[in-house]
């Protein structure tokens, strides 16, 4: 009973008796021409009956054979694809090989046509090399997939493995059935705990990839009870309308152009792709679908899935068949879908793929000229638009210029239904352009609903305002909350709380996100590589000293941060971080992925890509390198000690061509500043050194340019000269498996932050009055007066704003500061808070848009009263220490849900301090009192203690705090060892109770760290 004769079985019989198959005779199979033509014949007569007739009336009892001949002449030159969705010609009439559901169910006769294609499920046939698959899955005569089934209860004891090794070895890729997109177009290697899945047989080249549903968010499949892990293969996949569907919606073949350089320039090859969706695709798709059909428009959607999820091909299957979907009632549920994107690639690819399904034009338009374009796209029905966020702020500017010319533009959006698309959405929700989609895509709906119930209301407290005036603040109102008439579905790895907040549709589990594939399942199902498995973290140690005669006093925080900044600025500094890059670069970097490696370096402001470039440029030339080179991307251009600097002007070419030059192995180090952190798809990217401050989704994102999997890549490595190894962890836990929402701010925290600007006094109830009833008029009704009405309203404001402590410079800029960020957090929670709920009034609406007003005329920060620190302290010295060489464990521990600001702005002013007490500050936090023979001794006495067996122990039986209490009164044993030569450097530190403390404590933390290390390896 255990052997994998009886798992064939048991598959048969479940296809057979609930999957909609027909158990097939092997006999019946024709290993000359790879398909079972007693079906063919049938299903065309069936079917066809008059073309048949045609046929038969021209070749008489050749009609058989001349059919078969003909098909099988189709498939080795069309492939088994494009026949089942474009049929064949024999005799110069069209047969059709499958006829696919229908999008409604008006035409009685498309669906008696689909209810009669036949699916067989056949076993152990002969192929003409005499090949036994365990089983071949048949559509109308032609065989489309083949399964190799292991059962590891059987006495041979194989599993999936051995299925694949099967697959590779014993299979003839060049044999009819098993020819690359000819005949079968899918093989599964199944047992009952593991699905993979190849569309092309390649010998040892066959790449296999995992079709499992995933089991506590890692790989694998969860246990079935009375069942084995691996059923929905055959009980949902392969069933018979499933099986279907994907044929239909599916699957289809990706042409991806490939460049590469020669000795006479650039030559381009073609690679072909037989795409079938993953399971997490598949199941994603569906169940979206199936919500939006039930449940109608006016839901938002979350899909967190990780980077190399095949999140483009998800969002092309999702745009397709929500574009022709129909409800009970044959109505279409959408009129339009569209795709908000930045990619160029997610464009090409929706329009490849659809181009399969749909044999027409005009069913995708790609927005790539201007606004009135996406105007006009909307206004006609395109079925699928894609375009990037930015261009529908410009729309109704784009309709009152039409007008103007004399050209009527129909945009009314009454009784339409969109889908909004968004690849990445943290990066495209939530904002004031965001709003302005919804406001167009809304242009006539529930806008007037919504103010006409607020007229009728009656609010006393709002007797100030016209009626008119009271209309449009509902109409600005309602076009932020959630619009029945627009769905959206959010597509992104790494979600915001707010993007959590926004698209709050309950999954599975019965909360958000909606559908989940993980980093952690993508890790470990080989979609992406693991970039924190070799993460190095580095410490500095630093001494500042005061140079100038004065001691000014000076705002605390502000100077420690501008200190901080001239440390690593100091050419010193960058030089010796230069030296670590470039030497570990050629030794180890330079020799992966088949010596084609390369890395990214990134900086902390435009200012110190400029210095690193300079200086990696310098240190390659002074070493007389070859092999290496760099190329700098930073925005705009900046004055750098009196010379001006330009991407372009330091790589040599245009900032477009940065990419593509890039790719070439002519460069391979790439110095960033807040550029190519995101959506930069580098795949031989294998190293990365980190040189800024990261945390949360940057940090997630900027690291994961790493985790692109390439042919010889079999890994990476960071080197980080700032962020601790637990600085990284939580940035990365959160998004590592479920992403999880905590408490979110509501309205009773947007009234808390109202009433503390309300507090400062700078505008008052009339003032927010006056300006609602000019601003929330019909803009194209405003006069010239009336605009000047507004700035006279919003300068009263900005008057008190300059006013304020004008006797104390510092304390005013702090309290100006202060009232600043007030004001941008109300603008924010109230863009955020405005999305997931209705308000009852128009209170916030009316002091947002005056805040607004009032935050673009307030005066901008001058840099004129910055303190110029090379004046004032200078880098007495600076040396580097390697911390941490080890991989960073996200499978430990729990990871925080993802909470909004509940801060509502009350802190207090900024502290002031002398530079001299600043300096001492910073020096005990990063310093050392220390020469660098001195530092030399401390690495001596740190190598001594990790050799000592004593110290080990203490380190393995203490926790970090005890140790060091411990190692204090070690510390003389281990300076006695080494007295000669270092009295001085010993009589230092043993001098005072607190230097001792110091320097024990400093490495305590060393030997601790490098002793754990070890004891793991």
């Amino acid at each position: 009973m255990h052997s994998e004769y009886y798992f064939e079985q048991a598959i048969e019989q479940s296809l057979t008796t609930a999957g909609g198959y027909v158990k097939g005779n092997p006999k019946d199979y024709d290993p000359r021409l790879a398909l079972f033509p007693k079906d063919v014949v049938a299903f065309i007569q069936t079917t066809q009956p008059k073309t048949w007739e045609k046929i038969h009336n021209s070749c008489k009892d050749e009609t058989e054979t001349r059919i078969v001949n003909d098909l099988a002449h189709a498939l080795d030159t069309e492939g088994a694809l494009s026949v089942l969705r474009q049929g064949f010609k024999c005799f110069g009439k069209k047969i059709k090989m499958a006829y696919f559901a229908p999008n409604t169910s008006i035409n009685k006769t498309t669906q008696e046509q689909y209810d009669a294609n036949v699916l067989k499920c056949t076993r152990q046939l002969h192929t003409e090399f005499n090949e036994i698959p365990d089983m071949v899955l048949s559509l109308n005569g032609i065989p489309l997939i083949t399964l190799e089934l292991k059962n590891e209860f059987s006495a041979s004891g194989w599993n999936v493995e051995d299925a694949k090794i099967q697959f590779k070895k014993d299979r003839n890729a060049k044999g009819r059935l098993f020819e690359f997109k000819k005949r079968t177009l899918v093989h599964f290697a199944v047992d009952t705990c593991e699905v993979y899945m190849t569309t092309k047989l390649d010998g040892e080249n066959t790449f296999f990839l995992p079709f499992n549903k995933g089991y506590l968010n890692g790989k694998g499949n969860p246990p079935v009870e009375g069942d084995v892990r691996t059923h929905y293969l055959w009980t949902e996949t392969l069933a018979r309308h499933s099986f279907m569907e994907i044929f239909a919606r599916y699957m289809h073949l990706s042409v991806e152009s490939k460049k590469f350089r020669t000795d006479t320039g650039f030559r381009y090859i073609e690679k072909e792709t037989m795409i079938f969706p993953r399971y997490h695709q598949l199941d994603a798709v569906r169940k979206l679908t199936k919500h939006s059909k039930a449940n109608g428009s006016g839901h938002n959607y979350l899909i967190q899935h990780s980077a190399g999820s095949g999140k483009s091909n998800t969002i092309a299957w999702l745009a397709h068949q929500l574009a022709s979907m129909h409800n009970a009632d044959d109505q279409k549920i959408f009129n339009s879908i569209i795709v908000i994107t930045d990619r160029i690639v997610l464009d090409r690819q929706l329009q490849e793929t659809i181009a399969q399904f749909e044999h027409k034009d005009g069913v995708v338009q790609k927005i790539d000229e201007n606004t009135l374009q996406l105007t006009n796209a909307l206004a006609s029905n395109v079925p699928i638009i894609i375009t990037t966020i930015q261009k529908f702020p410009y729309i109704m500017q784009s309709i009152r210029t039409q007008a103007k010319k004399g050209i009527k533009v129909d945009l009314s959006t009454e009784g339409k239904r969109f889908a909004v698309i968004v690849d990445e959405a943290h990066s495209s929700q939530g904002g004031e352009t965001a709003q302005q989609l919804k406001q167009i895509l809304n242009k006539d709906g529930i806008e007037s609903a919504i103010a006409q119930e607020f007229l009728d209301d009656g609010d006393d407290d709002e007797s100030e305002l016209t009626d008119d005036v009271k209309k449009h603040l509902f109409a600005e109102a309602s076009k932020r909350s959630r619009q029945p008439n627009l769905s959206f579905f959010a597509f992104t790895a790494t979600p915001k709380w707010k993007t959590l907040a926004c698209f709050d549709e309950a999954g599975d589990n019965g909360e958000a996100p909606f559908h989940h594939y993980s980093m952690k399942q993508a890790i470990q199902e080989g979609f992406i590589l693991d970039v924190l498995a070799n993460y190095t973290t580095y410490e500095q140690y630093f001494k500042l000293i005061k140079i100038a005669d004065n001691d000014p006093e000076l705002a605390k925080n502000k100077t420690k941060a501008l200190m901080a900044r001239f440390v690593s600025m100091h050419p010193s500094v960058i030089a010796q971080k230069v030296e670590i890059i470039v030497e570990h670069f050629r030794t180890v970097t330079m020799h992966r992925i088949g010596g084609r490696a390369k890395a990214m370096v990134v900086t902390n402001s435009r200012e110190q890509a400029v210095r690193y470039k300079l200086a990696f440029d310098e240190y390659i030339k002074e070493k007389k390198y070859t092999g290496i080179k760099s190329l700098v991307a930073f925005s705009g251009k900046l004055e750098v000690d009196g010379t001006e600097y330009t991407e372009p002007k330091m790589n040599g070419f245009k900032e477009t061509e940065l990419p593509d030059q890039f790719d070439t192995d002519d460069y391979q180090v790439l110095l960033v500043a807040e550029k190519y952190q995101t959506g930069f798809d580098q795949p031989l990217l294998h190293t990365m050194f980190v040189d800024k401050k990261l945390s949360g989704i940057q940090a997630v994102q900027t690291l994961s340019r790493l985790n692109r999997c390439a042919y010889g890549k079999e890994d990476t490595f960071v080197l980080d000269f700032v962020n601790t190894h637990e600085d990284i962890y939580k940035a990365f836990k959160p998004f590592y498996e479920l992403t999880k929402l905590g408490d979110i701010p509501n309205e009773q925290k947007l009234n808390e932050l109202g009433y503390t600007l309300d507090q400062w006094k700078f505008y008052f109830e009339v003032d927010l009055n006056e300006f609602a009833n000019i601003w929330f008029k019909d803009r194209s009704k405003l006069t010239g007066h009336e605009h000047k009405q507004l700035n006279s309203i919003i300068d009263r404001a900005v008057d008190k704003y300059k006013k304020i402590h004008s006797d104390d410079l510092v304390h005013q800029q702090e309290q100006q500061k202060l009232f600043k960020s007030q004001l941008q957090s109300y603008l924010n929670l109230y863009l955020f808070v405005s999305q997931i709920m209705d308000f009852t009034d128009s209170e916030h609406e009316q002091r947002y848009a005056y805040l607004k007003a009032l935050l673009q005329k307030l005066p901008k920060g001058s840099k004129e009263n910055e303190v110029d620190l090379s004046k004032i302290v200078e880098l007495q010295f600076y040396r580097l220490q390697k911390l941490s060489e080890n991989s960073i464990d996200l499978g430990h521990g729990e990871a925080n849900a993802l909470k909004g600001s509940t801060d509502v702005g009350t802190g207090q002013a900024e502290s002031t301090d002398n530079v001299s007490h600043l300096i001492d500050e910073l020096n005990e936090a990063f310093g050392t009192d220390f020469t660098v023979a001195d530092q030399l001794f401390f690495d001596q006495v740190e190598q001594a203690a990790i050799e000592n067996e004593e110290i080990v122990q203490a380190v393995n039986a203490n926790s970090l705090d005890n140790f060091t209490e411990y190692l204090s009164g070690k510390l003389i044993d281990l300076f006695l060892v080494r007295l000669a030569g270092n009295e001085e450097v010993c009589n230092k530190v043993m001098s005072t109770d607190e230097l001792r403390k110091k320097v024990a404590k400093r490495l305590a933390k060393h030997i601790y760290t490098r002793t754990k290390k070890k004891a793991s390896k």
